[in-house]
């Protein structure tokens, strides 16, 4: 079988998460769409944001990234 310099793509099929938030996490998220907002001149749905923000975060996790490169 020959072999290419791409990967076969993973699973993309999206995953519908529902989750409640307290009233400042809500107010925050908002604050940060709007500052996004300005920053880069593109509005985004605060929903379209959410998961970008937790893979950055889940990314940015040291122990995280080690422990699940290491199957733990």
């Amino acid at each position: 079988m020959t072999e290419l310099k791409l990967a076969k793509l993973p699973d993309r099929t999206p995953v519908k998460l529902s989750i409640t938030v307290t009233p400042d996490l809500h107010q925050m998220l908002h604050d940060y769409a709007a500052l996004y907002a300005e920053t880069y001149g593109r509005e985004e749905p605060v929903a379209e944001l959410i998961p970008a923000m937790l893979a950055a975060f889940l990314e940015s996790d040291r122990n995280f990234v080690r422990n699940r490169a290491t199957g733990r």
